[in-house]
């Protein structure tokens, strides 16, 4: 009986992940390299729109007020009407909020676009980050977590040799290549947000892919975790809002976050400064690739070894200083090559928290209270696509140099990973564990 259950065991999961992570991972690669193309689009149009670095800066980051004010409900109604109807909806209307992107004629209107794109997009990442949780495990769900996430490195290393190329050589209707960027780039998420609709399966029940047998075996795991979680998680949204944990995670995250967006939107002008002059943009997109060849493979491995261990903590707690030692490496590097590599170290840290930190929130807060909780954390903490990019182009005009906003993202960073740490218990899952049991991690106070 162990061995058949076993075998089942191993079938359901390996269906459900090469059935669903494939996709989502590329509707993930569409989403995050329209909400950063605009970084290599400012090598060519800061000039164009006569935009300064802090105002490129501010326009990078306002994107993420919309996305701020509109994640919780947009959630909320994933929840409620089915994910393959909301997340086809959010695709296909920010799809058309970055073509039209290409028609910008000053700072004025990238501000608007810029917001009604954060607006269009708001839900869409928590949103899978739920749907991950509908078909995953808890002791399974760092690892299917990473391998989404590998799509934001692969969003970089696909889009930054293509949208450079796309500059340098696309000129159609006497058009600029940075208005193509736009256009060319934000066509697939209308492709792929009607195919999402078609596509996506809503829950195991629906699942015409997986046998009754498959579809038994799974609600069964998934109800029996529901069923461990603390009857007192069953909260309103006002008191999912003011759990302690939940802040604290929005917290976390939120420092963490500040760095990864910062690296974003700025890593190509941050390249081109620091390498010698005449760089051509296509030859910036292939130096941008290193750093996130590094971080996807950095960010699958170090999932796996926290779901195979079990332990959270310390692989959410050492990334961050990891990614500080880059960033502080980086900025006191003279010589090009070796700023690249503290850029890359910085890149591996930072993205390989992500896989662990997202497994927790579904630990300690049920399938209703996660769809709020969830995208309270994201929304919060995705107001570091705010800060950061914003604070570096404003230190970076305000003292001339890219390393003042290195050394400031390096201590958000370090304040991420002191978080962390000062949380005093936290929930382990040994291999012997055959059920998630309900979670321990607790902060201090």
């Amino acid at each position: 009986m162990g061995q058949i259950a076993g075998s089942l065991e191993k079938r359901v999961i390996r269906k459900v992940t090469l059935r669903i992570i494939p996709f989502i991972f590329i509707l993930y690669i569409i989403s995050f390299l329209d909400r950063v193309n605009i970084g290599y689009a400012a090598l060519d149009m800061n000039e164009d729109l006569g935009l300064t670095a802090s105002t490129m800066g501010l326009i990078s980051g306002i994107f993420f007020f919309g996305y701020f004010l509109f994640e919780v409900p947009s959630n909320i109604l994933l929840h409620r009407v089915g994910a393959s109807k909301w997340i086809s909806r959010i695709m296909i209307s920010w799809g058309f909020v970055v073509v039209a992107t290409a028609w910008a004629q000053n700072e004025t209107h990238m501000y608007i676009l810029r917001f009604l794109l954060g607006v269009a997009e708001a839900g869409f990442f928590p949103g899978i980050i739920l749907y991950i949780t509908y078909w995953f495990r808890s002791k399974d769900q760092a690892k299917a977590f990473s391998l989404l996430i590998t799509g934001l490195a692969a969003s970089n290393i696909i889009g930054a040799p293509v949208s450079t190329w796309i500059m340098d050589h696309i000129s159609w209707a006497g058009m600029e290549g940075w208005r193509w960027l736009f256009i060319l780039e934000g066509i697939p998420a209308v492709i792929f947000g009607i195919i999402t609709y078609f596509y996506l399966t809503d829950r195991p029940d629906h699942a015409k892919w997986l046998s009754q047998e498959e579809k038994d075996w799974l609600n069964a795991e998934l109800q029996r975790e529901r069923k461990a979680k603390p009857k007192a998680e069953k909260h309103s949204i006002k008191e999912v809002l003011k759990n302690p944990r939940v802040l604290r995670l929005s917290l976390i995250y939120l420092t963490t976050v500040t760095g990864l967006y910062s690296i974003g939107f700025w890593l190509p002008t941050i390249i081109k400064e620091f390498s010698q002059a005449g760089t051509t943009n296509t030859q910036v997109g292939l130096i941008t690739m290193i750093p996130y060849i590094a971080g996807a493979i950095a960010v699958v491995l170090w999932g796996r070894h926290s779901d195979k261990t079990g332990e959270r903590k310390l692989h959410i707690a050492l990334p961050p200083l990891v990614g500080a030692v880059g960033l502080i490496g980086s900025g006191m590097a003279s010589d090009p090559v070796i700023s690249l590599i503290f850029l890359t170290i910085a890149t591996i840290g930072i993205y390989s928290f992500l896989g662990p930190f997202w497994s927790l929130p579904a630990l300690f807060l049920t399938e209703s209270a996660a769809a709020v909780g969830i995208a309270f954390i994201n929304s919060v903490g995705n107001l570091g696509g705010f800060l950061g990019p914003y604070t570096l182009g404003y230190l970076v005009d305000a003292t001339g140099k890219m390393q003042a906003g290195l050394f400031f993202l390096a201590a958000l960073l370090i304040i991420s990973s002191l978080l962390v740490f000062s949380i005093k218990k936290e929930h382990t899952i040994t291999k012997s564990e055959k059920t998630i049991q309900p979670a321990k991690f607790e902060s201090n106070g």
